[in-house]
């Protein structure tokens, strides 16, 4: 697939006369979107009851926004590369604040589960936040803004959960949605006045079929990972999803490999660098959210236990919130290291790092500034990760498919997230203990998630080992031609 990009300005680049502004907006507006992730974990346990529904029917509200987003991002990825990556990141934040709304005035299931539909679909804003940093920032600027940005998929995350679990315990629920409205309005307004729209497109024809195709795919692959355990990983309804799926996704495959304009361009795709990214980040995406899944646990648990702690939900939050920090702090350090020594030492070095921190919370788990620490530690090997990935995803890629090849990375963390939230679950519906009458997970079961996040750490090091060796630099390639040589590295 060979497609000229349009440009406007010099070489297609218009250097924002503020940086700083522009990156400070678009780290706020990747901020406010991760938001989403956190945003109903206070309010799960109540949820039935506010939405007047059954247990399972109400988990659709947290199952929806997972959906939408893995669907949205590549689609809204591709969509910026033709069309504007700013005007799709507006048409995100628009949808972010329509979602808002529609769950703030909610109080059954069916408006809740459209609205937060709605806040997923806005999850593309951060892989198009980095993709407009390519095309606008100064090349010395990219490494650090690059890695600040993609931090803010967990910094988000983390500092979202004490501020939704303080709101959700001193006021109504839906105070909520309107906080997270509030903010998508701010970012909206500040990345209108303030972020200019790059100049780099390739035009072309959107490609519905694919679209729809990776969409049929994707939501029966996610749906039959995040529903299976409480359908019974045998059942025919799990079972029928994932060959579906399979069926899907690799008829999706052949007709992408033959379409002159694809959504993915899979050769693009299949590059060793590109390839081994991607694969990484489903290894990080599932090491990352292990450890969200299992520090919450282990502070709520009652201390009757004898290993929980017996904390409030604030104070998970609170617990939680210093891996944001952490991470926002390591995003110069990983560009420091990417520019002496290249992208591929940073992701081997985050690696590290992560399963370091779970090994570290496999002896400290009894007290909560041990929890502390070890949040700490792997939300410092995250930041290293994700601040490398665009890196090397923008070293393999040509400027015109920043958005799409972003976008896809993007969705690789999010199956592995998804992969370890079905993984977890069974490992700790089945190693528990009776305490009063209930089956709770155990502390060996605990610990065995802990050692799988470990191990998964320790396999996204064994991928990005057969990255190639690229060559320090301070940026991305230069946006000067539109077909990258077969392997863009040193």
């Amino acid at each position: 697939m060979t497609e000229i990009p349009v440009r406007s300005g010099e070489a297609g680049r218009s250097v924002p006369s503020r940086p700083d502004a522009v990156v400070a907006v678009l780290a706020l507006a990747g901020i406010t979107v991760s938001l989403m992730q956190t945003l109903v974990i206070p309010i799960v346990p109540e949820l039935p009851g506010y939405l007047h529904a059954s247990p399972s029917n109400a988990a659709w509200a947290v199952t929806a926004t997972l959906l939408a987003a893995a669907v949205a991002t590549p689609v809204a990825g591709r969509l910026g590369d033709m069309f504007g990556k700013r005007r799709l990141l507006l048409v995100s934040l628009v949808l972010l604040v329509a979602g808002s709304v529609v769950c703030a005035l909610s109080d059954t299931l069916v408006p809740m589960i459209v609205g937060r539909a709605l806040q997923g679909l806005a999850a593309a804003v951060v892989p198009l936040g980095i993709s407009i940093m390519r095309d606008e920032l100064p090349p010395e600027r990219l490494a650090g803004s690059t890695a600040l940005m993609s931090a803010s998929l967990g910094v988000g995350g983390a500092l979202g959960l004490p501020a939704a679990a303080f709101i959700a315990d001193h006021y109504d629920w839906h105070v909520l949605f309107w906080t997270s409205a509030s903010l998508g309005v701010a970012a909206f307004a500040l990345v209108l006045a303030l972020v200019p729209e790059s100049g780099v497109r390739t035009g072309g024809r959107f490609d519905l079929v694919g679209a729809l195709g990776m969409a049929v795919g994707l939501v029966s692959l996610l749906i039959a990972i995040s529903k299976g355990a409480d359908w019974g990983w045998g059942s025919g309804t799990t079972l029928g999803l994932f060959a579906l799926a399979l069926v899907v996704l690799v008829a999706w495959g052949l007709f992408e490999l033959r379409t002159a304009a694809a959504l993915v361009d899979l050769r693009t795709t299949a590059r060793r660098q590109v390839l081994f990214t991607n694969l990484a980040s489903i290894a990080f995406g599932f090491s990352m959210f292990a450890m969200s899944l299992v520090l919450p646990q282990l502070l709520q648990l009652p201390t009757q236990t004898g290993y929980g702690l017996g904390r409030s939900m604030l104070t998970v939050g609170l617990v939680m919130a210093p891996q944001g920090l952490v991470m926002m702090a390591t995003a110069p350090v990983s560009a420091m290291i990417t520019k002496a020594r290249g992208p591929k030492i940073t992701l081997m070095t985050g690696a590290v790092i992560v399963a370091a921190g779970y090994g570290l919370n496999i002896v400290l788990m009894s007290e909560v500034w041990q929890l502390i620490l070890v949040s700490c530690v792997i939300g410092a090997g995250v930041g290293f990760a994700y601040g490398a990935m665009p890196a090397l995803i923008m070293g393999a890629v040509p400027p015109s498919e920043t958005a799409a090849a972003n976008s896809l990375n993007t969705l690789m963390r999010s199956i592995g997230t998804s992969v370890a939230s079905a993984v977890a679950g069974v490992i700790l519906a089945q190693l528990t203990i009776s305490l009063g009458g209930h089956a709770l997970p155990s502390e060996n079961g605990f610990k065995v998630v802990m050692a799988i996040g470990a191990g998964a750490a320790l396999l996204a090091f064994v991928l990005a080992s057969f990255l190639p060796r690229a060559r320090p630099t301070a940026a991305a390639p230069a946006p000067a031609s539109t077909e990258p040589s077969a392997e863009a590295v040193g």
